[in-house]
């Protein structure tokens, strides 16, 4: 008995590594979003060990249930489409605590300037040329919530572990070890994603308060944007599955790796979340500050004597 499950748990923490390579719709933005909040190696690899250490008890429990003839539920268009949902508020709720870490949350900062601007009120910019760097560490243990829920999202990844490597479990006893070795897969290179992602923040040279400024900004709303979108995917398939389903399919590419092997909704996602708001909240963030603060804000920029 033995000597079948080796190559079947093998097989699934292949798949886990995999999967945590591939851009996962949920698995990548907020894994960056978080890593990038932590601004250093130690918090970045904390990130995605939590992220994917929630996500392996998920998907352990999940294993367990497709064994246990559920696999059909856990695949449903409409489960997903909840899952799509629920993880998009949470996203969008995190990031907007995140932002202002607990205080009021002003989302029409916009709004108010061109009020300011428009009415030519007195002192309406100075809010806008200091840069708020006060708050408390972003909390990186909100990745486990994230994980948990993230996780119930079945892709083609999970429906592999749902109908192939569970079911083939010998019993009931064994069948959450697939799920296990498949989190523990994402689990190694997630966490050395985040590794890598807060490592490459903390390299950027910049001064404690600068760096507390780009991490809130990039995560916060790197969060809160991806959540919106989310909710709004989420919503477009729940309640007009006929146009949500062609998006969902996409279009084939040739490439016989799951995640990749077709541009479809969920690819779309990742792109706009990580390589759009990401990106450009990373630039705009760092270019304010660039403008707001003195030069002994950027040591790497400050000339030794």
């Amino acid at each position: 008995m033995t000597n079948n499950l080796l190559p079947l748990l093998g097989t699934a923490f292949l798949l886990g590594a995999l999967h945590g390579v591939t851009p996962d719709e949920h698995t990548w933005p907020i894994t960056l979003s978080y890593a990038i909040g932590g601004a250093s190696g130690r918090r970045g690899l904390q990130a995605g060990v939590l992220f994917s250490a929630a996500f392996t008890v998920q998907r352990a429990i999940a294993s367990e249930l497709a064994y246990l003839a559920l696999a059909p539920l856990l695949a449903s268009g409409t489960f997903n489409s909840v899952v799509d949902l629920v993880v998009g508020i949470v996203m969008a709720v995190s990031g907007a605590y995140i932002l202002r870490l607990g205080r009021e949350l002003h989302l029409t900062e916009w709004f108010e300037r061109l009020l300011h601007r428009g009415f030519h009120l007195q002192g309406g910019e100075v809010a806008y040329q200091t840069l708020d760097t006060g708050g408390a560490p972003i909390p990186v243990r909100m990745t486990l919530i994230h994980g948990f829920v993230a996780g119930w999202g079945t892709g083609a990844f999970a429906v592999i572990i749902y109908t192939v490597l569970a079911p083939a479990m010998p019993n009931a006893a064994l069948a959450f070890l697939p799920g296990l070795l498949f989190g523990l897969g994402t689990m190694l290179v997630q966490g050395l994603a985040g590794l890598l992602i807060g490592a490459w923040m903390h390299r950027r040279g910049y001064g404690e308060a600068v760096m507390n400024y780009v991490a809130r900004e990039v995560s916060g709303r790197t969060l809160l944007g991806g959540g919106l979108l989310f909710a709004v995917w989420g919503s477009v398939q729940l309640f007009a599955p006929a146009l949500a389903g062609p998006l969902d399919t996409g279009l084939p590419t040739g490439i016989g790796i799951p995640n990749l092997d077709f541009i479809n909704a969920g690819l779309v996602l990742v792109v706009v979340i990580v390589a759009g708001i990401a990106v450009s909240s990373f630039v705009r963030a760092v270019r304010r500050a660039r403008t707001v603060c003195p030069p002994e804000c950027f040591p790497e920029a400050t000339p030794t004597r």
